[in-house]
C-alpha cells in the first residue's frame, strides 16, 4: 500500500484508529458513584461493576447496589485524555507503573460486562492466583477464563483482574467449564 493511499485511509476512518484503551481509576473510598456521574458529565465512557446485596438495618432489610472493586472503577480513553480523569472530584489516580496508566484487557472488561449484562449474579471474592484455571464453554461467559471453586452446593468460577489484584465470583455448572493446561 502506498503512503498515499495509507494516509488516505487513516483520514477516512479518522477516529477509528485513534488507541482508546480501558484504564483502571483508583477513586476515593465510596466515591465510585459519585465519580461515574462526574464521569457521565464529562462524556468519558466508563464501566463501574455492581452487584446486588441486602443490607439489614434496624427496622428492614434493603437491597443496594455496591461496587464489585470498592475503589476501582474502568475508563476508556486516549493517552492524551488522562488529565479529563484525573481532575474529576474523587479521583486518586490512574492504575499503572511509572507514571504511566496500565491498560487492562478487552477481554476481561467484556467478561465482566457479559455476566452482569446476563443478570449473573456476581459477588466479591479474595483474589486467587492459585487454583484450576478454566475456561468456560458455553452460556454468555463463554471463552472468558478464571478459577474455579467449590461453594457449598455448586461451583463458581472466579474472574481475576490482575493489574488491581481483585477478583469476582459468578455461579456456573461444572459442565460449562473446561480445565486450562
Amino acid at each position: 500500500m502506498s503512503t498515499r493511499n495509507a494516509t488516505l485511509m487513516t483520514q477516512e476512518l479518522g477516529p477509528q484508529l485513534q488507541t482508546q484503551q480501558w484504564v483502571t481509576v483508583y477513586t476515593c473510598a465510596n466515591h465510585e458513584k459519585t465519580v461515574a456521574k462526574s464521569l457521565d458529565a464529562r462524556c468519558v465512557e466508563h464501566f463501574l461493576p455492581v452487584y446486588t446485596s441486602v443490607a439489614r438495618w434496624k427496622d428492614r432489610r434493603v437491597k443496594i447496589d455496591l461496587p464489585l472493586f470498592p475503589g476501582y472503577m474502568f475508563v476508556r480513553l486516549e493517552v492524551g485524555e488522562r488529565l479529563r480523569v484525573l481532575e474529576v472530584p474523587g479521583v486518586v489516580r490512574l492504575v499503572g507503573f511509572n507514571g504511566q496508566p496500565h491498560p487492562v484487557p478487552d477481554a476481561e472488561i467484556e467478561s465482566l460486562r457479559k455476566g452482569i449484562q446476563n443478570a449473573l449474579q456476581f459477588v466479591p471474592h479474595p483474589y486467587l492466583s492459585v487454583g484450576s484455571r478454566v475456561r468456560v464453554k458455553r452460556g454468555p461467559l463463554e471463552g472468558s477464563e478464571g478459577i474455579l471453586v467449590r461453594k457449598k452446593n455448586g461451583y463458581r468460577v472466579v474472574l481475576s483482574l490482575h493489574l488491581i489484584a481483585r477478583s469476582a465470583a459468578v455461579e456456573i455448572d461444572a459442565t460449562d467449564v473446561e480445565r486450562i493446561s
